[in-house]
């Protein structure tokens, strides 16, 4: 490749990324939400790409760091206060903008394609939710659900698309919300399937998928005990032996066999649970032995065995676990667990810039994959991929940055040097003083 091709392939990347947010999108928003009311030395656009990619190769992402690398990139110097002044409420609702402006784009994309089996859905949706650990002198705003000191914390609740390989919705929400009403069922979920783990078992919820066209699986509850009604094809048991039994007690008598049955399963349609309002539905229910743990994986599902055959719902609910990776690459490598600060505007500021990290990072993910066709894109592991990013997020950022201006605007590092190694507190008094200088 020729100097000339490699400048224009490097264009075309960076037209690619920065398509995700436009500059003229980013002042707008920032103008908009009140962030911006008059541009002097604080950009909109430096200063949002410097959040997003700036920090994430630091151990701890502070707000001096975060300044420091806005004035490399954007070369200009900032006094302590002028910067400090810049978290508050209008850039928090500036970023949480960014994100939902962010994700609607992801959505548009088709990354992956799903397994022949799964042609009739139009796609796998994954939710659950995480806590974000905050100061202890944010417990009062944010209080943590269970510790015995004093803590506090916000739950991050997630739902991911397996088609888009990206977050379809994200929220910021108080620690002691439970699980359950994080999810709203509607007509999104239609001809898709939703994974989900204990925390969102409600029946009331399996009904309202069904009512909307949807398709779920789950895991059933230890405590949960349906009756069956009825023994589903391919299923080696005797029907007879099974059929009228509770869960439990045919799981009991199972030889380590695979069972695939019909259960019914009573529930309420309102919080009164009055009698009148009593549902009766059918759901199926799989049950696997696992001969390593010695047990029974149980789970509950809608989609019929015309379908999903009885192992392959197994599988299916196996790729649960993507979410845990997200959360262990948000964790993990973009420092969504790294809020040390006393300042709710900038605790706030801070989870909206990792997830805006995750963001940008599956827009590059995305195109990577795109242009290498040829490659193994199954060894394109996502936490692999964070950690090599996190190496190069600063050539990263000095590329857009001069390719959304035309020239290079940051500092060398001699200018480095003699403007920020000067002490910002010029009236400090120092132990040279006085003896030589």
């Amino acid at each position: 490749m020729t100097n000339e091709e490699a400048t224009s392939f490097m264009d075309f990347i960076m037209a690619e990324m920065t398509r995700l947010f436009l500059a003229e999108w980013i002042t707008k928003t920032a103008i908009k939400t009140g962030f911006i009311k008059r541009e002097r030395k604080i950009y909109p656009v430096h200063f949002f790409w410097t959040m997003i990619i700036g920090p994430v190769h630091c151990k701890e992402k502070s707000i001096v760091e975060l300044k420091r690398l806005y004035e490399i990139y954007s070369g200009v110097t900032l006094s302590d206060s002028s910067w400090y002044c810049r978290f508050t409420p209008e850039l928090v609702a500036f970023l949480r903008e960014c994100v939902i402006h962010g994700l609607k784009q992801l959505a548009t994309e088709s990354c992956r394609s799903l397994d022949s089996q799964l042609n009739c859905f139009l796609d796998v949706f994954i939710k659950d939710n995480t806590i974000i650990r905050l100061h202890k002198a944010l417990a009062d705003k944010f209080p943590a659900t269970r510790s015995r000191r004093v803590a506090a914390g916000v739950k991050l609740s997630i739902l991911i698309s397996v088609i888009s390989n990206s977050p379809k919705s994200i929220s910021i929400i108080p620690e002691r919300t439970s699980d359950i009403k994080t999810l709203k069922i509607g007509s999104w979920i239609r001809d898709r399937i939703l994974l989900f783990d204990l925390g969102f078992y409600k029946f009331s919820t399996f009904s309202k998928i069904r009512e909307n066209g949807g398709y779920f699986v789950s895991r059933v509850k230890s405590n949960a005990n349906p009756l069956i009604i009825g023994l589903n094809p391919g299923c080696k048991i005797d029907n007879n032996k099974i059929t009228g039994k509770k869960l439990s007690e045919v799981l009991k008598s199972l030889n380590g066999d695979t069972l695939d049955v019909n259960v019914e399963i009573p529930h309420h349609n309102n919080r009164k649970k009055r009698k009148k309002n009593l549902i009766i539905e059918s759901f199926r229910v799989v049950a696997i032995y696992n001969d390593e743990l010695k047990k029974y994986h149980t789970y509950i599902t809608n989609i019929s065995t015309d379908i999903l055959m009885t192992e392959y719902i197994a599988n299916l609910y196996r790729g649960r676990w993507e979410i845990e990776l997200l959360f262990k690459e948000m964790k993990s490598n973009y420092q969504l667990d790294v809020v040390e600060t006393k300042n709710q505007q900038i605790a706030e500021a801070l989870i909206w810039t990792s997830i805006l990290t995750t963001i940008f990072s599956r827009k590059l993910y995305n195109i990577i994959r795109k242009l290498n066709p040829d490659k193994q894109l199954i060894r394109f592991t996502l936490l692999r991929w964070s950690k090599v990013l996190i190496g190069h997020s600063h050539a990263i950022l000095h590329d857009i940055l001069c390719y959304l201006d035309s020239n290079d605007i940051s500092m060398t590092w001699y200018e480095i040097l003699v403007r920020q190694a000067l002490d910002p507190h010029v009236n400090r008094d120092r132990l040279q003083d006085g003896l030589w200088a």
